[in-house]
């Protein structure tokens, strides 16, 4: 402004052209020549009034009133929630503002008026997030104690909790542990209760998270990855020790803890169920809380702008699945939790997939499931299914006394009384399964009548077994006529040999021994070795009296 006084004394008082006065002052001709025109026009003479100072020359010549026109002022909150739908942007909002206001301001006065909104205004959700397109969550470090009705333990619980990036609404839940079971069944309520899925979790990094953190590649948990699959989204956790990149869950942390636990903190819980009865009291009256700095609610601006924008949830409920791995033995079975489960023959040692569920066992190899069964609940267990068995075994699986004792029929009833001796012998039927198929396989070499020949000769002698029938048929004993011996008792004579009788009469004698009156007629009977009462002995001429 001072420039404006000196181009004027130059002019008028020293009598310098434009040319002399843009050397002196190093100004451009051009300026000096606008200043002068600008002088001319407003008719000022030199020297200049007294009441005219800098300021009041410099708006005299330079700012001309203007007639100010009122215009529509943009609805700076209004773009700030359309901002956050997908798709909307500052040049969309501002062609509907002109399309509704023609006199309204051009889109880069547009854009500062906005701008200038947002820095001066402190908003809760300050980070700018799409609707439907993040949510995130953590676990609080605040606990509540539940006590166990039957034994007074006291356990602490902890409280899982999940926001959404564009409004903050939140959801909240307890649990025991930290556990990916926890993790899991705590993120699929949590998107249960938002009524659908977000394009994008964004959870801190505990190992049952993630199994091992990377800013770059960091590697997802089996259970987790499931969880993801199955909702449809992608799970992008937050960097190590960089809480701002969940801001919205920490912001809803801390508010879960002030306004749910610092509220149940005088209470008594019996039951983990009974606390998170009184979570979901308290979790809508934080969902229902006004907002300080702009209208509405959490809740209230979830159904206006995040609900509608949320994927739909998957037409089969969520069931957690623990990723274990196993190697297929060689009877075709893998070991999950001490328990047996077959796969089909082909994959015996190949390192295979098992998801657990808390019903069912899946079996995958490379991706592709192979195997499905019931989950056993008693250690060392066994679930076979017949299609994963070799065509060898699934034959032998369907053996039955019943199977093999028609089989032997076919043949002949020797045979079939041999096989049905052979298995009764046995412990348990199965260890006779082998010898007897051995036998009736005997007649495809001897033939069917030889065999059945065999079988009678060995029943008659008492050999029950799969040798003695082979011999029989090798030495050609089965020509031979079966005549029945007769079996006589040879009563064996000896003077040694007492008899039961004596045992017998000497009680008796001890009887009479200990009665007081006895008659003197009355005189013990002399027995004789190996003649009792009623015995008839040949008189070997050496008598003796017994002892």
């Amino acid at each position: 402004m001072k420039s404006i006084r000196e181009i004027l004394r130059l002019s008028f008082s020293c009598q310098l052209s434009g040319r002399q006065i843009s050397k002196a002052l190093g100004l451009s001709r051009a300026a000096i020549w606008e200043c002068l025109r600008r002088a001319s026009a407003a008719d000022l003479t030199w020297p200049l009034p007294d009441t005219l100072d800098e300021t009041k020359l410099f708006e005299l010549l330079y700012q001309q009133p203007t007639v100010q026109t009122p215009r529509t002022q943009p609805d700076c909150l209004h773009i700030f929630n359309e901002l956050k739908r997908k798709g909307v942007t500052l040049s969309l909002l501002w062609e509907e503002y002109k399309r509704d206001n023609h006199d309204g301001y051009q889109y880069t006065k547009f854009c500062g008026i906005y701008s200038d909104w947002l820095e001066k205004t402190n908003l809760v959700m300050r980070q700018e997030h799409r609707a439907g397109h993040k949510a995130f969550s953590d676990f609080s470090g605040g606990t509540l104690n539940i006590v166990d009705p039957h034994t007074g333990v006291v356990q602490t619980a902890k409280l899982f909790v999940c926001a959404l990036g564009a409004t903050s609404y939140t959801y909240a839940e307890l649990f025991f542990s930290e556990s990916a079971e926890a993790w899991c069944t705590g993120q699929a309520n949590a998107l249960s209760y938002f009524g659908g899925t977000s394009e994008i979790l964004i959870p801190d990094n505990p190992r049952a998270v993630i199994s091992k953190a990377c800013p770059y590649e960091p590697d997802i948990n089996p259970d987790f990855l499931l969880l993801a699959e199955h909702f449809g989204v992608a799970v992008v956790p937050a960097r190590v020790r960089r809480p701002k990149d969940k801001a919205v869950v920490e912001a809803a942390v801390g508010l879960a803890t002030r306004w749910i636990l610092a509220r149940l903190r005088n209470m008594t819980f019996f039951s983990l169920a009974e606390a998170n009865l009184a979570v979901k009291r308290l979790l809508e009256d934080l969902n229902n809380r006004p907002f300080k700095k702009i209208p509405g609610s959490r809740k209230s601006l979830f159904e206006a702008i995040e609900k509608a924008a949320l994927k739909p949830l998957p037409l089969h409920r969520y069931e957690y699945a623990h990723v274990k791995y196993a190697r297929a033995n060689i009877d075709y079975h893998i070991e999950i939790d001490r328990c047996y489960y077959s796969v089909p023959f082909q994959l015996v040692r190949q390192r295979l997939e098992a998801r657990v569920t808390a019903h069912t066992i899946e079996v995958f190899s490379k991706g592709r499931r192979v195997a499905s069964h019931a989950k056993c609940q008693r250690p060392g267990q066994s679930s076979t299914l017949d299609q994963h068995m070799p065509q060898g075994h699934r034959h032998y699986k369907d053996w039955s006394p019943a199977r093999i004792t028609s089989w032997a029929s076919r043949i002949g009833p020797g045979t079939t009384t041999f096989v049905e001796q052979l298995m009764l012998r046995k412990k348990h039927p199965e260890l006779a399964y082998r010898a007897s198929l051995g036998v009736i396989r005997l007649a495809r070499l001897h033939g069917e009548s030889r065999l059945e020949a065999a079988c009678q000769r060995a029943i008659a002698i008492g050999a029950f077994s799969y040798k003695n029938v082979k011999l029989i048929l090798q030495n050609n004993m089965d020509n031979l006529p079966l005549t029945e011996i007769p079996q006589q008792i040879t009563i064996l004579r000896h003077d040694n040999i007492r008899g039961a009788n004596y045992f017998a009469q000497q009680n008796k004698e001890n009887t009479n021994a200990n009665q007081p009156n006895i008659g003197e007629s009355e005189k013990p009977e002399t027995l004789w070795h190996g003649q009792g009462s009623g015995d008839s002995i040949e008189d070997t001429g050496h008598q003796q009296p017994a002892v």
